[in-house]
């Protein structure tokens, strides 16, 4: 990712930043074989795409990204860049949150990957700044910085909106407990979403080195 962001510091999409990682990944490690959208399931019932599957001859990697956005309008490179306000925090912490869940999975299918990153970059604060309140309804998927996850079933507050829960009122199950630590990734300048940071949860969780 720091090296990717002197290249790329900004994407139009999910979709842009899926494809410059993957590219970036492909140029700087040729001995590896890169896939986009990689199926690892041999059950055809239970279909589980993962972003960027990377096979390279010490191991293989999973890859499961975010890009969560506030709006943003600006020319860099000679390209505009309009990024729409994606709000909701609430459902696409969720969302980061089931994708840790997914490589815990993919990781224990047979003969698939060694290791998992679950990645979000993002321009909104509000992902990493911790809340100043602990009785809100979505504190067991917050991803602030400086937080854990995981270890055990994480679910909604009793009080969480429909709305808020729409297609994600399952529970969570993380088997590991994870150290979340956001990185600077770029900087436009000083007004609100004109810095991107990003959070990359390493599954299983790597050993934490004391400061």
């Amino acid at each position: 990712m720091a090296s990717l962001s002197s290249r790329r510091p900004i994407f139009h999409s999910e979709a842009d930043f899926q494809h410059a990682l993957a590219w970036h990944i492909h140029e700087t490690r040729p001995d590896g074989d890169v896939r986009l959208e990689f199926d690892p399931s041999p059950d055809a019932d239970s279909r589980m795409a993962l972003d960027i599957w990377v096979r390279l001859p010490e191991a293989t990697v999973a890859i499961e990204l975010k890009y969560c956005t506030r709006e943003l309008r600006l020319e860099w490179g000679n390209e505009h860049f309009v990024l729409r306000q994606h709000g909701g925090q609430p459902p696409r912490r969720y969302d980061f949150v089931k994708d840790v869940q997914r490589l815990e999975r993919a990781l224990r299918i047979p003969h698939s990957a060694d290791y998992g990153f679950a990645v979000l970059l993002a321009n909104e604060s509000m992902y990493w700044i911790p809340p100043t309140r602990t009785n809100i309804t979505d504190m067991a998927f917050r991803i602030h910085h400086g937080h854990r996850i995981g270890g055990g079933e994480l679910r909604w507050g009793d009080n969480t909106g429909a709305k808020t829960k729409q297609n994600r009122e399952e529970s969570i199950q993380l088997n590991s407990t994870y150290g979340l630590h956001w990185h600077s990734y770029s900087t436009f300048g000083s007004n609100p979403g004109e810095q991107f940071r990003y959070l990359a949860v390493a599954v299983p969780p790597m050993k934490e080195i004391s400061p």
